[in-house]
């Protein structure tokens, strides 16, 4: 689990942001930069650069920064006056050839916090950027000693996730790079990890003696027309099957970690996903919602996926045989985030519990939550039974105080944490077992907006059926 950190254990740092005036910084990153700060989580001193090629002053990136708090972020209630004053701006771009201003205020931070400082790169860029940024880090001296933060997807096929790691490798070393994928840093994500290897109610059962099915079920209800470029170019299943829910697949389908050490963790995350069977083309349904062309930018001929619902199996000896199920899709009916292990119905005397009668899901939204379906006694004169469902929202653990993903996950850079990023090994692993779709993908079938995606995609559950959807339907 990634360890706490106190502005008195960690280094000066200088956080250098490239994008730094582009959209993915201004939602996500720049915001769980100041949540770290109003957490007390950032070092005693640092500097937070943004580079851009366009010309900016100090001033106008403070401002710029908190404009970006107040529309998508806490507003700059607490320590604003402090944070704004470490705030700087290197324009003219980053190139290889070209350093633009970056090289002269990256030495003047190290002047002010001292040679020692810890260096931090954050790619807040679109992917295509990542091989000329990675190879001016190598070109300017930058990547030696630092830690270098791309975002997903690393790699938008087998051939180019290669390509872009072996350059990577070639300018630092597999310890130095944070992939990030927010999906692992989600608090419900890590609850994961705290109810099955804490609790002895779910380490028994967390196992294909117990359990009949897993889903892995991501629907989302908005469309894409804020990003139709890159979903046009990339779609659902190199958005976020290839990415988030084999991650997620591997988190729930790992072998109990030697410890919970970053180290330990990684290894038994990769570990499961060598035993990822290639996924079949005919265990892929594929969907696109009804009315995706007509959206500005999106061609009139387009087949990307904004729907992907797929039947993995994991070939271990805890999961052999067991249909790991995974979904999302644009447009949908509901937004939610949610795993579910179906456990077999009970041996013995009662022999009509329904398919899903007993099972353990939990939400991955928010701060996360357990729910527990069982059958129990309906109250009355008769022994009759009626499914019932135990919860815990785990926001309301006492003590707690949950973290946004970014903000987690940015605080584990800053520790040097890696057990919540994904490695060179395991993404390798992610597109070995993705190949056979790509090779011979599969139709994509027109779906509804609003409803649960295309009809074909039922057929992968069998009898359990999706779970969510059912009681809507």
């Amino acid at each position: 689990m990634p360890p706490t950190g106190t502005t008195n254990d960690l280094a000066p740092t200088v956080f250098v942001l490239y994008g730094a005036t582009g959209d993915l910084a201004r939602r996500m990153v720049l915001p769980a930069f100041f949540e770290l700060a109003q957490h007390d989580l950032l070092p005693e001193d640092w500097r937070l650069i943004g580079s851009g090629r366009g010309e900016r002053t100090d001033e106008e990136f403070v401002e710029h920064v908190r404009t970006a708090l107040e529309e998508f972020g806490p507003g700059t209630e607490g320590p604003w006056e402090e944070f704004s004053q470490r705030l700087r701006f290197a324009g003219g771009g980053f190139t290889a050839d070209d350093p633009g201003q970056l090289l002269d205020v990256v030495a003047t931070a190290r002047k002010e916090l001292g040679d020692d400082a810890q260096l931090v790169h954050y790619l807040s860029l679109p992917p295509k950027a990542f091989t000329d940024y990675t190879r001016a880090l190598g070109a300017h001296g930058l990547a030696e000693g630092a830690r270098v933060v791309y975002e997903k997807p690393f790699g938008a096929s087998p051939e180019g996730f290669r390509e872009l790691d072996d350059l990577v490798h070639s300018v630092m070393d597999e310890e130095q790079v944070f992939r990030i994928d927010h999906f692992l840093g989600k608090e419900g994500t890590q609850d994961l990890h705290v109810a099955r290897f804490a609790n002895g109610l779910f380490e028994h059962i967390w196992s294909r003696e117990h359990v009949a099915q897993v889903q892995i079920d991501v629907p989302e209800d908005l469309d894409v027309a804020d990003r139709a470029d890159f979903y046009d170019a990339t779609g659902a299943t190199l958005d976020m099957l290839v990415t988030h829910l084999f991650q997620v697949a591997a988190e729930v389908a790992m072998e109990p970690p030697v410890s919970f050490s970053a180290g330990d963790i990684l290894a038994a995350r990769e570990s499961v996903l060598s035993h990822f069977r290639p996924l079949a083309p005919e265990d892929v349904v594929l969907g696109q919602f009804d009315g995706y062309r007509d959206l500005h930018n999106i061609p009139d001929d387009s087949t990307t996926d904004t729907f992907v619902a797929a039947r993995l199996f994991i070939d271990s000896g805890r999961w052999r045989g067991v249909p790991f199920l995974l979904r999302t899709g644009k447009r949908l009916a509901a937004k939610q985030q949610r795993v579910s292990l179906v456990l077999h119905r009970p041996k013995g005397p009662v022999n009509d519990v329904p398919p899903n009668g007993n099972v353990i899901s939990l939400s991955l939204a928010g701060a996360g939550a357990l729910d527990v379906d069982i059958m129990a006694k309906r109250p009355g004169p008769d022994l009759a039974m009626a499914p019932a469902r135990v919860s815990l929202d785990l926001s309301k653990v006492p003590g707690g105080e949950p973290l946004a993903p970014y903000v987690s996950l940015i605080h584990d850079v800053l520790v040097g944490d890696r057990s919540l990023f994904t490695t060179s090994e395991g993404l390798a692993q992610t597109w070995r077992a993705l190949q056979p779709v790509l090779d011979h993908r599969p139709e994509v079938h027109p779906y509804e907006p609003g409803s649960w995606g295309p009809t074909a995609a039922n057929a992968l559950a069998g009898e359990h059926g999706w779970l969510l959807g059912q009681t809507e339907e």
